[in-house]
């Protein structure tokens, strides 16, 4: 068996601890590139924060040496600042720069006050997502939603059976195509429930939280590569997992609701994004429909560019 042989020893460098140790990502055009990225990244996510270089080195997978060379240079150009105890944070130069790129989502920018009316009126946690190709991404926060996996730059794929407040005002043929990636077993539910959510405006999610994150990596494992065997036990065990949204005849005296799903429409009226309500709790039917009614409300204020009514 051939030992493996770093880069730096190919090159002809010294291999030392400080040299070794960088978590590169598969395929990657631009490792240097990739770790600065990684630093950034990590140093937005704790906007508020100081972090150690120890643990900008743990998470972001870098040696101390790279961390520290990348540190002094974004430091020295103004994208990160060091105090006084040698901990580093974003700069002035990132935050001019995050302003402007704001500009080129304007539909966030609408949406941020519809979406903090609704969650003051309401009393409940909100979210903003956006269609992103394949996926959902959540782009928005306002509150703090108790289900865990709720957090901005979150991403969900775009496959039966969520996100379905996407396609319930699509085509027939992207609603067939949809449902032919669903399980056979929900394929019949989840056509009168596409049809359901057209009728009242907004989907329904009654997953418990603990189920959520299982079934994104079910979800996710089902549309990969492997055998139909496989992906037929997928489908059994996401069917365990889940009922799909409320039938009429199925609400009654208390409801399970974790989310309450709008769409947001451009002005082809396709559906970009999603207005999220998240009461996670057990509403009447009476209030169900309040929320619902609420979420679409704004969702709408978005779609037009509105003023929220306050």
């Amino acid at each position: 068996m051939t030992p493996t042989v770093s880069r730096a020893a190919r090159a002809g460098q010294e291999v030392t601890p400080d040299s070794m140790g960088d978590a590169d990502i598969p395929g990657a055009a631009s490792p240097p590139t990739q770790r600065v990225v990684k630093v950034l990244e990590l140093l937005s996510r704790h906007a508020t924060e100081r972090l150690s270089l120890a643990r900008i080195v743990r998470e972001a997978g870098l040696s101390r040496a790279t961390a520290h060379a990348v540190l002094t240079q974004l430091t020295a150009d103004g994208w990160t600042v060091r105090d006084d105890e040698g901990c580093y944070g974003i700069g002035l130069r990132l935050l001019t720069v995050a302003k402007r790129a704001e500009a080129a989502f304007p539909l966030r920018r609408t949406a941020v006050p519809h979406l903090r009316a609704l969650s003051e009126r309401a009393e409940v946690p909100v979210f903003l997502a956006e269609r992103a190709g394949d996926s959902i991404v959540v782009t928005e926060v306002v509150g703090h939603p108790s289900a865990g996996w709720i957090r901005a730059g979150r991403r969900l794929p775009l496959a039966p059976p969520v996100c379905r407040e996407f396609v319930a005002w699509a085509t027939e043929s992207v609603q067939e195509a949809w449902l032919a990636r669903a399980d056979p077993a929900h394929r019949a539910r989840l056509a009168l429930v596409l049809d359901e959510i057209r009728t009242r405006g907004y989907s329904v999610e009654r997953l418990v939280d603990e189920s959520t994150p299982m079934l994104e990596v079910l979800a996710g494992l089902r549309d990969s590569p492997i055998t139909a065997a496989l992906r037929a036990q997928l489908g059994s065990v996401i069917t365990e997992l889940i009922t799909i949204d409320y039938l009429p005849d199925e609400l009654g005296s208390e409801n399970a609701v974790v989310t309450l799903s709008a769409p947001v429409r451009d002005r082809q009226g396709v559906v970009v994004a999603a207005v999220v309500s998240c009461p996670d709790t057990r509403l009447s039917a009476g209030a169900l429909n309040e929320l619902g009614a609420a979420t679409v409300a704004a969702a709408n204020l978005i779609t037009a560019g509105g003023p929220t009514g306050d």
